[in-house]
C-alpha cells in the first residue's frame, strides 16, 4: 500500500524532492502550563503548500494527509515544570499505536513526550487523539489486516509498533509483525491466552502455585447451576472469553448467578466468548491493578492504580469499562507490591516460558487484597494496559516510554530502571447517559480544548469522539471522555479534575462523583 504520511527512503534522496519549515507545535504535553516542540517538518510537493503547514490536527484527521516524514527533534523545551531540559538518546524511533481508546491517547501522549521518538502515528486513532497533536491519525488502516500494518511501517520507518487494545493480540497481530521484523510491543496469541481464556489463566495458577480464587470451568448450564447451589452466594459468574470489560457478573443471590449462567450459556449474549464460564468463589476485600513490563524473563513493576468498575457512585449498579482510576494505589503498599512481584508476576512470567509461550508485553494483574489474610489473590489477567489506569499511569510516567517498550522486545529490561513523578494522578471518565446499556450517539460535546488551558496540571484524553460537519467533537461511544489531573496530594489531583469535567459542556454527558474515595478514606485511617 502506497504511504501518504511518510516515506522509507533516505533522509538525503527525500530533502531533494520535498520544502521543508520549521514548525513549533504547541501542546500541554506534560499537564503543567505549555510546552513546545519544535521540528522540522517536510512536506509532499503534491497537495500540501508550505503556506498551510500549521500541523492542524482536524485537518489531518478529515483529509488524507501529505506528511512524508518528520525530522528528529531539534529542541524540546517544558515550560511551568522547572525541569531542566533532557537530552535526546542517540537512538530515534517512529512509533506506530494500534488503537482507537482512551488507552491509545494515553500511550500517544507519552510517546510523544519520548525525546527519542521522531513521530508518533496511531491507527486508527480517533478525533480527540488527532485534534490533540498527541500524535498523527491513519483512519483507513485496517488494523486487522497484518499485511497491510506491515507494510504501512516499512514503508513510513516505523521502528516500534505498540498494541493497545486486546483483540489484535489474541488474533495474532503481533505474530505477524514480528515475523515480518518489525519490533512490536504486546504478547504473541498464544502468550495473550492470558487474558483470552480465564480457564487457560486459571490453570495456569493451579500449575504453578500462584494464588487466585476457587473455581470451577463449565459449559453445561445445568451442572453450572448445580455448583453455584451447593456452593452459594455471593459467587462469581465470568465468561471464559472476551468481553470487553462487562463478562463479570458478581452475584449476591443465587438467582442473580443463575440469571447470569442463562446469559452466557443458553442466552449466548456474549457469543463464543461465553460459551465456557468460570464460576469461582467471591474474594472480600479491595481490588487494585498492578502492572508490570516483561521481556520474556524478566519483569520490571510499573506503579499500581485502582481503577472503578461499577457505573454508580458508591460502586453501586452494572460493571464498565472503568469509570475513573487514580494512582497510586495506596492500599498496595511497597511491601504488598515485593509480594505480589514474588508470588504472582514472576512466577507468571517463568510459567509462561515453561509452557513455551514466552510472555513480553504487559501484564495488568487484577488483584483483590483479602481482607481476612491481608494478601494479594489474583482475580485475572489482561495483557495490554487498562483503561482507564494507563491514562493516571502516563500522566505520572517521566521516563521515555519509547525506548522502555523497545528494551521489552529485545529482551533487555534488566538494563531499564523508571522514573516516576511523587504527585498522584486521577482520572474521571465522562460517558453518554445510559452506559454501560443503551445511549444515544453523535452528542455534540463543547468546551473541551479550553479546558486544558484553564485548569491547571489537566489532560484530558479522548475514548470515542468524532468531528460533526461544523467542527464540534461528537460523542461516538459509551466512554468518552477521560479527564486527568495531577496534584501535590490526592485531594488536590481530585479537585483539578472535577473543576475540568465541570468545565466542559456536554448535557448528554454524565460521571460519578466520588472517584478517588478508597484513597481518601485509607488516608483518612492511616
Amino acid at each position: 500500500m502506497a504511504c501518504a504520511a511518510c516515506h522509507a527512503g533516505s533522509s538525503l534522496a527525500l530533502r531533494k524532492s520535498v520544502s521543508s519549515n520549521r514548525v513549533v507545535v504547541k501542546s500541554n504535553l506534560n499537564g503543567v502550563g505549555s510546552s513546545s516542540i519544535s521540528f522540522t517538518i517536510y512536506l509532499s510537493c503534491e497537495g500540501i503548500s508550505t503556506s498551510n503547514a500549521n500541523f492542524s490536527s482536524r485537518y489531518l484527521f478529515s483529509r488524507s494527509f501529505k506528511f512524508l516524514r518528520f525530522d528528529r527533534f531539534k529542541s524540546f523545551s517544558s515550560h511551568g515544570n522547572g525541569k531542566a531540559d533532557t537530552k535526546p538518546s542517540e537512538e530515534r524511533v517512529t512509533v506506530l499505536v494500534i488503537g482507537e481508546g482512551g488507552r491509545e491517547h494515553a500511550l500517544c501522549y507519552a510517546l510523544r513526550k519520548s525525546l527519542s521518538c521522531d513521530a508518533v502515528f496511531c491507527a486508527p486513532g480517533n478525533a480527540g487523539i488527532a485534534q490533540s497533536g498527541d500524535a498523527t491519525c491513519i483512519t483507513n488502516l485496517d488494523i486487522s489486516d497484518s499485511a497491510a500494518v506491515a507494510s504501512f511501517c516499512r514503508m513510513c520507518g516505523v521502528g516500534l509498533v505498540v498494541v493497545g487494545p486486546e483483540a489484535p493480540l489474541v488474533a495474532g497481530l503481533v505474530n505477524e509483525l514480528s515475523s515480518a521484523g518489525i519490533p512490536t510491543f504486546g504478547p504473541s496469541a498464544e502468550a495473550a491466552a492470558l487474558e483470552g481464556s480465564k480457564d487457560f489463566m486459571k490453570k495456569l495458577c493451579d500449575k504453578y502455585g500462584i494464588p487466585t480464587a476457587k473455581y470451577q470451568t463449565f459449559t453445561n448450564p445445568d451442572d453450572a447451576k448445580a455448583y453455584v447451589k451447593e456452593q452459594g452466594a455471593p459467587i462469581v459468574v465470568k465468561a471464559d472469553g472476551l468481553a470487553a470489560g462487562k463478562g463479570v457478573v458478581v452475584a449476591t443471590k443465587l438467582s442473580e448467578a443463575i440469571s447470569a449462567i442463562d446469559s452466557m450459556l443458553v442466552q449466548g449474549s456474549f457469543g463464543s466468548s461465553g460459551s465456557q464460564i468460570i464460576i469461582e468463589e467471591f474474594l472480600e476485600g479491595e481490588e487494585v491493578s498492578f502492572f508490570a513490563l516483561v521481556d520474556g524473563e524478566t519483569a520490571l513493576p510499573l506503579e499500581s492504580a485502582q481503577d472503578h468498575k461499577r457505573v454508580g457512585d458508591g460502586d453501586t449498579g452494572p460493571n464498565t469499562g472503568g469509570m475513573g482510576a487514580y494512582s497510586p494505589a495506596p492500599v498496595l503498599t511497597k511491601d504488598l507490591q515485593s509480594v505480589v512481584m514474588e508470588t504472582i508476576i514472576r512466577p507468571t512470567v517463568k510459567g509462561m516460558a515453561a509452557e513455551g509461550c514466552k510472555f513480553i508485553g504487559v501484564l495488568y494483574a487484577g488483584l483483590m487484597i483479602e481482607k481476612k489474610t491481608g494478601l494479594p489473590k489474583l482475580i485475572e489477567y489482561n495483557v495490554r494496559f487498562g483503561d482507564p489506569e494507563c491514562q493516571v499511569l502516563m500522566m505520572r510516567l517521566e521516563s521515555d516510554l519509547a525506548q522502555a517498550l523497545l528494551a521489552a522486545c529485545r529482551g533487555q529490561l534488566g538494563q531499564v530502571s523508571l522514573a516516576w513523578s511523587s504527585e498522584p494522578a486521577l482520572v474521571v471518565v465522562m460517558a453518554s447517559k445510559g452506559y454501560p446499556i443503551s445511549y444515544q450517539k453523535g452528542t455534540v460535546i463543547k468546551n473541551i480544548e479550553e479546558v486544558e488551558t484553564v485548569v491547571p496540571m489537566v489532560k484530558i484524553f479522548h475514548a470515542s469522539t468524532g468531528m460533526d460537519a461544523y467542527g464540534n467533537f461528537i460523542a461516538i461511544g459509551g466512554r468518552v471522555l477521560g479527564v486527568t489531573a495531577k496534584g501535590k496530594v490526592i485531594e488536590e489531583a481530585k479537585e483539578r479534575a472535577y473543576d475540568a469535567v465541570e468545565a466542559i459542556d456536554w448535557p448528554e454527558g454524565f460521571f460519578r462523583r466520588d472517584i478517588g474515595w478508597r484513597a481518601l478514606k485509607q488516608k483518612q485511617s492511616a
